[in-house]
């Protein structure tokens, strides 16, 4: 029963005590009639006037139940939507334990014997790559030798030494130029012919590139051997974007890191061999540097023997072809278990996480604002090895050990031990990878490249001004062996490695083609800058030679201590969320503190309906 507002009660109130008073005083008055009709009248006045009240009356009350109705509506919506958070809270929860639950099983996972067939047969294309970097170096006086009898064969006359030099710079740096065709085209032959498909096809470059430069000599005809240089360049320009691809597809989350690092170590193993197999104890002579080059066949052969026995990336086959009994074949072989179901499901949320990027174009790749920032960051990351100055030191280290005083036997030795500390050194990377992290490594490994690169300036630079002094010669030679061994030691640490495998975590199964393509490109013509400008600037630098690498390598550091974020144990779809929602922890933060917002929302609305005493009409409890 719903009572009248106070102020129509007081007025019905007032009325009645008037209407009694009128028929008190008519019973007193009963032979007036006059009086009577006139009070009567008033009477029905003010009946009507009480009528029009009531009915007002009832109008409000009307309105205040329409009032109490919507609002009840509305508190039936709020218990709704907060029933539909909790659920939604209650499935994150049960998600994101699921995806942990998902993650710790990965971790677990360990190194099988057919994987590590697998890496060994890959990884024989980053030895190609080593070999033929470093090949060039050790018999550079004899190549030399044989260009100015070929050209005084041809011409009768004798070429200048500064021709000669021209020709060798070209000798080296076009085999650049092949690396980043190669490089440039990985993407295209990736995503045609599969990682394993792309590398069998590799092969018959490699032999070719391997042949015509054996058969320079005996053609006598230095043109080969550019071509030769160049078709090599393509091979190993398609080999650092497929291989570490294929590798990083195929190996365990927790291993990724450590056998990421094992490109770099088959890179080091080639540019040792190439370096031993240099001295003229053994083919660095006139006679023997043509099979040493020529020995650039047998990475290639042996990986068209081994290659084809392994499967394909399970990732390619599921995410890009979409065969999923295969991908599952593929998996079971390489993790040795039928227990694949994690890595299958972990390839379908990375697949989820970029569904929208699947085909993506390296134009797409440029123009897009969520993966901008893993792009420059991969640009940068091969700048960072290409211009740190450590090509200079492979391509050219024999020449900077005569140059500081060495004899050019003992150059040649320092060269090899050059190659043996990059092998020590990325054997003892490879546990610190997936223990320390990308980031810290690579950080450690450029702020000591640009500490010996000072080191390096130092000596040239007291060399010159205390040449005169024979034991200050030999002290100075020393410094700079000394110097030029600890550049290298922190380049195996940290920039020897990290970038190739960065790039290709840094991004998922659709954009990872083209920014390995971009990357790689990047990264050779860096190196061919390197390679053909270096000569000049020891000319014209001298003694500053290294200052610009001790510039690069500053700004390198600052960057990848500001921009790169820690891609250590992170699945593909946890460093692509990264950038896709920003990589600094404001951003989490303010995540976070939205997340808790609505469940504090929640919460108000909870205890607004328990005060409201609605609980009867709506029986709904809140699941907990």
């Amino acid at each position: 029963m719903v009572s009248l507002p106070p102020s129509l009660q007081k007025q019905v109130s007032v009325m009645s005590s008037n209407l009694n008073a009128k028929l008190d005083e008519l019973q007193q008055r009963g032979d007036r009639q006059l009086e009577t009709t006139v009070a009567l009248c008033e009477i029905r006045t003010q009946l009507q006037e009480l009528t029009k009240s009531v009915e007002s009356c009832q109008s409000e009350v009307s309105e205040v139940k329409r009032d109490m109705v919507a609002i009840k509506h509305e508190l039936d919506t709020v218990q709704q939507v907060k029933e539909e958070i909790e659920e939604l809270r209650e499935y994150v929860d049960r998600l994101e334990e699921h995806s942990h639950r998902r993650k710790l099983r990965l971790l677990e996972q360990g190194l099988t014997v057919f994987l590590s067939y697998s890496i060994l047969a890959a990884v024989l294309g980053m030895l190609q790559f080593g070999y033929n970097t470093g090949v060039i170096n050790a018999p550079e006086v004899n190549i030399e030798n044989f260009m100015k009898d070929v050209y005084k064969d041809r011409y009768g006359e004798d070429i200048s030494d500064d021709s000669v030099k021209k020709l060798y710079s070209v000798a080296v740096s076009i085999f650049a130029i092949g690396g980043m065709l190669g490089g440039f085209s990985g993407g295209i032959i990736a995503n045609r012919f599969g990682r394993k498909g792309g590398l069998l096809l590799n092969n018959v470059l490699g032999i070719v590139g391997a042949c015509l430069m054996g058969f320079t000599k005996l053609a006598e005809s230095y043109e080969m051997l550019f071509f030769g240089r160049f078709i090599i360049g393509v091979n190993c320009g398609l080999n650092t974007s497929l291989v570490p691809m294929y590798i990083s597809e195929i190996a365990p989350l927790n291993l990724r890191g450590g056998l990421g690092t094992v490109n770099q170590l088959a890179v080091t193993v080639g540019l040792l061999v190439s370096q031993v197999l240099g001295i003229e104890q053994i083919l660095g002579t006139n006679d023997g540097w043509p099979v040493l080059l020529g020995l650039a066949i047998c990475p290639a052969i042996l990986q068209l023997l081994l290659l084809p026995v392994c499967p394909e990336s399970p990732r390619y086959l599921l995410i890009t072809k979409q065969w999923e009994e295969e991908a599952r074949k593929a998996l079971r072989r390489l993790r040795a278990s039928n227990q694949v179901e994690e890595d299958i499901e972990e390839m379908r949320a990375e697949e989820r996480a970029q569904q929208a990027e699947s085909t993506i174009s390296m134009t797409e790749l440029i123009c897009s604002p969520t993966l901008r920032a893993p792009l420059v960051i991969g640009v940068v990351m091969q700048l960072s090895q290409q211009l740190s100055g450590i090509n200079a030191v492979f391509y050219y280290s024999t020449n900077l050990f005569t140059s500081s005083g060495l004899t050019d036997e003992s150059a040649k030795f320092a060269t090899i031990g050059i190659g043996a500390i990059m092998v020590c050194m990325t054997l003892v990377s490879i546990p610190l990878m997936d223990r320390t992290g990308r980031r810290t490594l690579h950080l450690y490994g450029l702020g000591g490249m640009f500490i010996f690169s000072i080191f390096i300036t130092i000596s040239f630079l007291i060399k010159e001004f205390f040449g005169y002094v024979q034991e200050m010669i030999d002290w100075m030679s020393y410094l700079s062996v000394v110097s030029t061994l600890s550049f290298v030691v922190f380049f195996a640490v940290g920039p020897g490695s990290i970038p190739w495998m960065i790039t290709a975590e840094l991004f998922s199964q659709g954009p990872r083609p083209a920014a390995m393509s971009i990357a790689v490109l990047v990264n050779w013509m860096a190196n061919f800058l390197v390679g053909i400008g270096f000569p000049s600037m020891k000319t014209s630098l001298e003694n500053y030679t290294f200052l610009p690498f001790s510039a690069f390598l500053a700004i390198f550091w600052i960057f990848t201590y500001k921009k790169v974020p820690e891609t250590k144990n992170k699945t593909f779809e946890e460093i692509l969320a990264l950038f896709r929602h920003g990589n600094d922890r404001e951003e989490e933060l303010t995540t976070n503190s939205s997340r808790e917002t609505v469940l504090s929302d929640a919460a108000t609305v909870n205890h607004t309906h328990d005060t409201d005493n609605l609980s009867a009409d709506n029986p709904k409890q809140t699941r907990r």
